[in-house]
């Protein structure tokens, strides 16, 4: 008698500890998916986009469902898988899409030389706010689509500089 008083308590607090165990793994499940495909806070530091974000680091929102609609325009700023290193994310403007003609300054610190050409189809052109440290499609040639990560919405952190970019 005391063993099936016993088993059923003991089925009791098993039960509670699945039902327990359902809810974390499911609010995991939705921060998984929302932290990957729909947006997610992103810390970024550098002197590429200076003086668009900070040196010492600005934490930015990210919305990820843009590059997957299409939805992306010369201006916005994005997040981009590095070309060089996929280990990388660095942020950068679009400056021309598919079938743009784009004109840059091929060393802005040693020459006035310009260059100009035709952003080929599946790829973007990007460059950093700070021409003179950043190292983008001037250097890398045009990115493909594919490596665009997600769109900078605002940026949440330092508070004097939350807003939009």
């Amino acid at each position: 008698m005391r063993v099936l008083q016993y088993l059923s308590q003991w089925k009791s607090k098993a039960k509670d500890g699945i039902s327990q165990s359902l809810l974390v793994a499911k609010f995991l499940c939705l921060l998984h998916v929302t932290n990957n495909y729909i947006c997610s806070p992103v810390m970024v530091y550098g002197p590429s986009m200076l003086p668009t974000l900070n040196l010492t680091g600005d934490v930015l929102l990210a919305e990820h469902l843009s590059p997957l609609l299409d939805k992306l325009g010369p201006g916005d700023v994005v997040l981009v898988r590095s070309p060089d290193n996929p280990r990388k994310t660095v942020t950068k403007r679009i400056v021309g899409m598919e079938g743009d003609t784009v004109t840059f300054l091929a060393d802005p610190a040693r020459s006035n030389r310009h260059v100009t050409l035709k952003v080929p189809k599946g790829h973007v052109w990007i460059q950093g706010d700070n021409i003179y440290a950043s190292k983008d499609s001037r250097q890398l040639g045009p990115i493909p689509y594919g490596l665009i990560l997600g769109k900078v919405l605002c940026r949440v952190w330092p508070p004097e500089g939350f807003g939009s970019l």
